[in-house]
């Protein structure tokens, strides 16, 4: 499983790291960004409930 965030359209609320830091955290420049190349196996769960949970649908589990 991957995540991927549309930095662009980030508007740096810091939910999806307050859900699921396994996976996602704020950047230098204040956006969200993913920093593992695979959603660890018992952080997927979190990981698509910040891409629910996501304000402007930036963020999508796959």
């Amino acid at each position: 499983m991957k995540a991927k965030i549309d930095r662009d359209g980030c508007i740096s609320c810091g939910l999806c790291p307050e859900i699921c830091p396994d996976v996602f955290r704020m950047a230098d420049d204040g956006k969200a960004e993913v920093y593992v190349d695979e959603v660890p196996e018992d952080a997927e769960d979190e990981a698509v409930e910040a891409q629910e949970s996501c304000p402007v649908s930036v963020i999508s589990v796959e």
